[in-house]
């Protein structure tokens, strides 16, 4: 029997402070779209979109059951893709007083090289915003 395969990320949990603060950051300066949605126990839940993938949101102290064994704010590192030229997205983030951390500078992604900008959001994750390079 081969080895079973995983196919894609389907979505991931980010723990953080405030929903409505983490929600404005990834929709107004990231272009998400919220997606809050229904679970079995009829209580809400809250997304961030883009592509046909999804980032839940927990707010801490509230996480939701099964939940990572210590769920901590600022601990994930991110890197999104992005077809829009990065000197757009510096334009974009300054507009919206983002302080670049890092960047532009070359980085290996998962298919190739991609060129690379880095900021925190508001619990304090660093997010990478990339474009592939096509060499």
């Amino acid at each position: 029997m081969n080895q079973p395969q995983l196919a894609r990320l389907d979505h991931l949990v980010l723990t953080v402070a405030d929903i409505k603060t983490s929600r404005a950051f990834y929709c107004d300066v990231l272009g998400m779209r919220h997606l809050p949605f229904r679970v079995a126990d009829g209580s809400t839940r809250h997304a961030l979109a883009f592509g046909d993938q999804k980032i839940n949101l927990h707010e801490a102290g509230a996480e939701f059951e099964p939940k990572a064994r210590i769920p901590t704010r600022g601990s994930a590192d991110l890197c999104f893709l992005s077809d829009t030229a990065l000197v757009h997205w510096q334009e974009h983030l300054s507009v919206h007083e983002i302080e670049i951390a890092d960047g532009p500078i070359r980085r290996s992604g998962a298919t190739g090289p991609i060129l690379s900008i880095y900021v925190r959001d508001p619990d304090g994750n660093l997010i990478e915003i990339s474009n592939p390079i096509n060499d």
